[in-house]
């Protein structure tokens, strides 16, 4: 390999920030990039404040995140007795739950989406609401709820007890089941208002890990972006300031729109990340004939 810079003996000592940073480029220098390339005289762009490049980088970072750019993060925790965990501040959407046994490989979890988590109002002997001063008063916890964390089991397959409509048993057997509740992996479902996840009692106390998206905004060593993608970022910024400045020719910002769009579809197939050789050893096994 040779001798090595000082940069570099930095990085293989730790001492250089966190391992693999050189795939990335941050935020500020995007928009520091930006401002060489595209502002100034004779340039696309004669005049801007760097604050309105700022907002503008930020809303394409978080734009690109959702759907661009590698923006999922995960969070392991041992699920507590109360069956709850609560949503990361950075947390968008999910993507996928899952809960994972002594050899550390991941079981689905699938959304119940036949529960919820009500605000439960308080009432008194004859049904009457009742006030804590001018409001409401309520519950801490619903029946809803109560009873969903409760069930011993959320497999379909083998309780039958409490959602009938989802199949018939008959000798031993279950027909017409859903497909979405054949599993014993376990269920949750997101109390997005209350900020928790919550999930069925069966996997109390095991190991759960949610992988879901970020838009990205957070702090600077948080907001940066992928080398595969930082053209997609500068077309991005370059339409959304000439589509909202006004007196901008109309042809300029089609032109520009046509470009972030490619720009973004390029970054896309780059970061997809696809390998011949793997697509190639997934497809050998594809030409088995499947017995049933």
């Amino acid at each position: 390999m040779g001798l090595l810079t000082t940069t570099q003996q930095d990085y293989y000592e730790g001492t250089a920030g966190s391992l693999g940073y050189y795939q990335f480029v941050s935020l500020d220098d995007i928009i520091s990039n930006f401002t060489v390339a595209y502002v100034g005289e004779d340039k696309i762009i004669s005049k801007i404040n760097r604050a309105d490049i700022k907002f503008h980088a930020m809303r394409a970072l978080q734009e690109l995140s959702f759907d661009t750019l590698k923006s999922i993060k995960s969070q392991e925790i041992e699920l507590p007795p109360s069956l709850t965990m609560m949503l990361p501040h950075d947390y968008v959407n999910y993507v996928k739950l899952t809960w994972n046994d002594g050899a550390g490989i991941e079981h689905v979890l699938y959304p119940a989406s036949k529960t919820s988590n009500p605000s439960a109002i308080s009432q008194d002997a004859n049904g009457d609401y009742t006030y804590n001063g001018t409001n409401l008063a309520t519950q801490s916890e619903s029946d809803t709820w109560a009873g969903y964390k409760s069930n011993t089991s959320t497999n379909q397959n083998q309780s039958y007890d409490y959602d009938d409509e989802n199949g018939v048993a008959y000798d031993s057997g279950r027909y017409g089941l859903d497909p979405q509740y054949a599993q014993n992996n376990g269920s949750f479902y997101i109390d997005e208002l209350k900020g928790n996840i919550h999930f069925s009692s069966n996997i109390s106390g095991k190991n759960i890990t949610l992988k879901y998206i970020s838009d990205s905004l957070g702090t600077d060593g948080e907001m940066q972006v992928h080398k595969f993608a930082e053209e997609a970022m500068y077309k991005w910024i370059a339409h959304a300031i000439l589509a909202t400045r006004a007196n901008t020719q109309e042809y300029l910002v089609a032109r520009f729109k046509k470009e972030r769009f490619a720009a973004v579809r390029t970054a896309k197939l780059r970061l997809s990340n696809i390998k011949i050789e793997e697509i190639t050893q997934i497809m050998r096994g594809k030409s088995k004939q499947i017995k049933h």
